[in-house]
């Protein structure tokens, strides 16, 4: 029997839909142009005030999605090379313009970013996991082992996409593998798609993805984005294992209590599903048993794991280096697990571009001064030149909330935001302020896109299996968001200082 759910043509666009894209883009025009006319602030030079016209652009862009994002980052590109080759270099505002040439080194610097090598990396991992297969047999393998009530089922699904958020380095890729697999539950055991019990199946999948985005390092982009502007900006390093220490508490409570908010909140007409348990092990049966390449790709992720979670520990090899060894792995002759063909079948180039280019804005914005002069602007607007680390925490997590509802990419949002964060974190004069360990904690609250299905990639592949309504993921999305703030409280008066991780420890 086969599980994946049937496949429809995507519906045109509705022309409400097509005219806000429009308005989007007209509406970041004007405010690029009208940005650029602006008379310049004292203490800004005229490059920053251009990439602050690019940076409204961009974010306009990004939250109404009036441009695809891989598009989107094009275009920024391009006018950061333009429209910076006829601004004055910082280092010599009264010289001749940056000219084509240093605009480029600017446009292109987040290509060399060591962060983008891993998100290329990490795309690879994916596609081999989807190319053998082996997600799907972890997640039919551990469905296999709960029990047929509905409560065991939907145990079962978080516990799959935590164990994947380790070895699938993609949160999109962990829920497209995920979703069809559930849909093919939905129809096995005869229950409505538009149930209660599929509503809930499909939501919380959606939702342990994006919680355990937090609780792990190498599980989705923005951290990456985080960890790329941490190392240029801070010099410092953040290895996987101090990254799974300060997130995987805060994580493992987000699960606990998205269990008890989704059960309770999209209470399942049935206790059981009769026949449920036989349905899966039929599933799991008809993969036959491991192939070579499966056991391969095993191997090579559980020692690529075994070396993140070591990193400065028993050796000093990188996030990104082992990465990179373990995709020259998959892709040898003989010993790999797929050849460079296979490895390209929906490989997402586009998401590899718009990190990098997010990663240059971010860049520029940092060495036009832009965000430097920003960041002075909000804390004095803020008042937070001497405040506590603690209301630092709590009004920048309210600001990356609210902020992140006109974002469907966390992406996008963290490097937009991340660069601003740092320099912020780095304006305020609160003594012993660790900016390193609270731009990661921020990191965490980028990856708070629980609210709208548009929040996140992932969302929108939950809302597209048509098993709820958008207000059944708001209203659940947002009791989970207030919880999430509630545990941020916790942490940050209790963990999170012990850690030292917002105020250095003396």
């Amino acid at each position: 029997m086969s599980t994946a759910a049937p496949t429809t043509s995507p519906a045109p666009a509705p022309a409400s839909a097509s005219l806000a894209k429009r308005l989007g883009l007209l509406g970041a025009l004007v405010a690029l142009l009208a940005v650029l006319a602006l008379p310049t602030p004292a203490g800004l030079p005229v490059a920053g005030q251009t990439m602050l016209a690019i940076l409204a652009f961009a974010v306009i862009v990004w939250m109404t999605e009036a441009l695809e994002y891989s598009v989107s980052a094009v275009v920024i590109a391009a006018l950061i090379v333009f429209l910076l080759a006829y601004a004055p270099s910082v280092a010599k505002p009264d010289g001749a313009d940056m000219g084509t040439g240093a605009a480029l080194n600017l446009a292109l610097s987040g290509f060399a970013n060591s962060a983008v090598a891993l998100v290329a990396a990490a795309c690879f991992i994916a596609s081999a996991m989807t190319a053998t297969g082996l997600d799907r047999r972890i997640a039919l393998t551990v469905l296999s082992k709960v029990g047929a009530q509905t409560h065991h089922i939907v145990i079962g699904a978080m516990v799959v996409g935590f164990l994947l958020s380790f070895i699938v380095p993609s949160t999109t890729a962990r829920v497209a593998c995920l979703m069809p697999i559930m849909m093919g539950f939905v129809l096995a055991f005869k229950v409505d798609r538009k149930s209660r019990f599929a509503a809930l199946l499909v939501i919380t999948t959606a939702q342990t993805a994006s919680i355990w985005n937090v609780g792990v390092k190498t599980a989705a982009a923005q951290n990456m984005v985080a960890i790329g502007f941490i190392e240029k900006q801070l010099g410092a390093q953040i290895t996987w294992g101090e990254w799974f220490v300060a997130a995987a508490p805060f994580a493992a409570l987000m699960t606990v209590a998205l269990f008890f908010i989704m059960t309770r909140m999209m209470k399942p007409e049935m206790k059981e599903i009769a026949g449920g348990q036989e349905t899966i092990r039929q599933q799991l049966a008809e993969l036959g048993p491991m192939t070579l390449n499966q056991w391969k790709l095993l191997a090579v992720v559980l020692v690529l794991l075994g070396f993140w979670s070591t990193e400065k520990v028993l050796h000093d090899f990188d996030t990104t280096s082992t990465t990179l060894a373990a995709v020259a792995l998959m892709l040898f002759p003989r010993i790999g697990v797929m050849d460079w063909k296979q490895s390209q079948k929906g490989f997402p180039w586009g998401t590899v571009v718009l990190f990098a280019v997010g990663i240059s804005v971010g860049s520029a914005l940092l060495q036009t001064k832009a965000a430097g002069w920003l960041a002075q602007l909000i804390v004095g607007h803020l008042g937070l030149q001497m405040a506590s680390a603690f209301a630092i925490l709590m009004l920048l997590s309210a600001f990356l909330i609210v902020i992140h509802l006109g974002f469907a990419s966390a992406t996008a949002l963290a490097s937009t935001m991340i660069p601003i964060v740092i320099s912020v974190l780095s304006t305020v004069q609160t003594p012993g302020i660790n900016i390193v360990g609270m731009t990661m904690i921020l990191q965490f609250v980028v990856s708070f896109g629980f609210i709208l299905p548009v929040n996140a990639p992932q969302n929108m592949i939950a809302y597209g299996t048509d098993t709820f309504d958008a207000h059944d993921f708001v209203r659940t999305g947002i009791v989970i968001t207030l919880t999430g703030v509630v545990l941020l409280v916790v942490f940050a008066v209790t963990y999170w200082p012990w850690l030292g991780l917002m105020v250095t420890r003396t």
